[in-house]
């Protein structure tokens, strides 16, 4: 997003906004044995369960106007390029593309999913993290993409381990316009509310209503 053509060798740096959206248990729901009542294997669950959640994310975000860049299995990585005149815009539209995530899940994946298959609920995990990065493209030949890289990925990535929730990184709550009587609240992350064997070398905080 903010940058329609790039040219091999020509790097870009800008700000962004990183959106990891990440299935929770997508793994797990591989390897494990499925209820008897699922009309599907376990491999066409896996296929039905990513494929409705990319689906859906590439909808919800390109009404925003922004993009996914990239799909990892499970889930999706997306950007939006802040400005530094349009700061309070990106956060919001970012935040907002977070919530009908969720929404989206709850209210129409999980039924169709279960409707039409049997399948059980999804959970979703999103985490958001803002930094500067380098937009560049890698590959060679005719297999050229385009690349984020910075901190900002790493964060976000780290940070989609909730359950239905919205985690951001320090960076990302110091950007978020303050307002009076502002229903949101950014409750610090700890390790009490990590999940096992995870720990962060970064502050974050889980979006709370």
């Amino acid at each position: 997003p903010g940058f329609p053509f790039l040219e091999d060798g020509k790097p870009k740096v800008a700000d962004f906004i990183a959106l990891v959206l990440d299935i929770r248990g997508s793994t797990k729901h591989l390897i494990q044995a499925i209820s008897t009542t699922t009309k599907v294997s376990q491999l066409s669950r896996v296929l039905y369960e990513t494929t409705a959640i990319n689906a859906a994310g590439i909808l919800i975000i390109n009404e925003k106007n922004e993009g996914i860049t990239e799909f990892l299995g499970d889930g999706f990585l997306a950007f939006f390029k802040v400005k530094k005149d349009q700061k309070a815009e990106e956060v919001y539209r970012a935040h907002n593309v977070a919530k009908k995530c969720i929404s989206v899940t709850k209210t129409i994946i999980n039924p169709l999913l279960h409707d039409r298959y049997g399948l059980p609920p999804l959970e979703i995990g999103i985490g958001l993290a803002f930094s500067t990065a380098i937009v560049t493209i890698i590959g060679s030949g005719n297999n050229l993409h385009p690349k984020a890289i910075g901190e900002c990925v790493y964060r976000a990535s780290k940070l989609s381990f909730g359950r239905n929730e919205i985690f951001i990184d320090d960076q990302m709550e110091k950007l978020w316009p303050t307002e009076k009587n502002g229903k949101l609240k950014f409750i610090p992350i700890t390790s009490k509310n990590l999940p096992p064997n995870r720990h962060l070398e970064f502050n974050g905080f889980k979006i709370d209503i």
